[in-house]
């Protein structure tokens, strides 16, 4: 024998626990004989006796009872690699990085990791914030499984599928005049001020609305502020500007603020990942979100 394989160790273990070569091939699906003969090349290994044998069974030597422990620890070792390496392979363990553009406050992306989580409780999920460009960058040197992008744009080198639509909302103060209608359009706030954050999106959600209400020949009063989208609704509240938010923000209920949709305005969203990304944890979950989308849009209202 050229080296000590695991299975020697193996049967060395099973015949320590049970006492003989035959109850310890019963356990192992094996015969007898077989587990003799390979307890007897390892002996012959490491040159030392490791069982007294005798006719109602075996019983360990000196040098057995001294390398029973480290082949025990070795064996169990490997066994718990293997399952570890099981449960990754099955999407059951490790973990998914996912890029997002949008709050996770309520709607599809908040159902999608809710319905992950109660199906593959130990597998870790990290939320990072950024811009699209960030987030593919990140994707494709696998430091981002997935990210969930708003629009249909190609992305070179990656793969992409659209999950869901979501509505368009404007949050107002509770006293501002506009509260008083179900739908607004762009041309009811041409001659408002917005507030806008200069983290993500808060770029893309300027453009977006100097190109609407450009279309209307205004010019817009966009005033930038130097904190994130959850810290923007305090000063919506006491005035200091409207502001631009997708469907799921609107779960978040703030004092002092109202919610209206922007009619026909719909904002899609996709996801897009890297299409060499193996890890089964993420393909699990894309697997998942596809699965919901197909079932939302049975459901999802014409405009979307």
């Amino acid at each position: 024998m050229r080296s000590i394989e695991l299975r020697h160790l193996r049967y060395f273990v099973a015949t320590a626990d049970h006492g003989s070569f035959r109850k310890a091939g019963d356990a192992l699906g094996i015969q007898g004989s077989a587990v003799s003969r390979r307890v007897r090349d390892l002996e012959d290994h490491l040159g030392a006796s490791l069982f007294h044998r005798y006719s109602g069974g075996v019983r360990l030597t000196f040098a057995g009872k001294r390398f029973l422990q480290r082949s025990r620890q070795i064996v169990c070792s490997v066994s718990e690699g293997i399952d570890d390496i099981a449960t990754i392979g099955r999407g059951e363990n490790g973990g998914v990085r996912i890029g997002i553009f949008s709050s996770i406050a309520s709607g599809f992306l908040a159902d999608l990791l809710h319905a992950y989580g109660l199906r593959h409780g130990k597998v870790s999920i990290e939320l990072v914030d950024g811009n699209p460009e960030e987030h593919v960058a990140a994707i494709r040197q696998f430091h981002l499984d997935v990210a969930f992008l708003t629009g249909a744009r190609d992305w070179p080198g990656c793969d992409s599928a659209q999950l869901w639509c979501e509505r368009v909302f404007i949050a107002l103060p509770h006293c501002h005049p506009l509260t008083l209608r179900d739908e607004l359009t762009w041309r009811d706030l041409a001659e408002e001020p917005f507030i806008v954050s200069k983290t993500t999106p808060g770029q893309e959600l300027h453009h977006h609305l100097m190109r609407e209400l450009a279309a209307l020949g205004r010019f817009p009063e966009i005033r930038l502020q130097s904190t994130g989208r959850d810290n923007l609704l305090p000063l919506v509240a006491t005035g200091h500007g409207l502001m631009l938010i997708s469907e799921a923000m609107t779960a978040a209920k703030h004092p002092g603020i109202t919610y209206r949709p922007i009619a026909k305005e719909i904002l899609s969203f996709s996801a897009v990942w890297s299409r060499h990304n193996d890890n089964p944890a993420f393909r699990r979950l894309l697997s998942m979100a596809k699965a919901v989308s197909g079932k939302a849009t049975k459901m999802r209202r014409p405009e979307c």
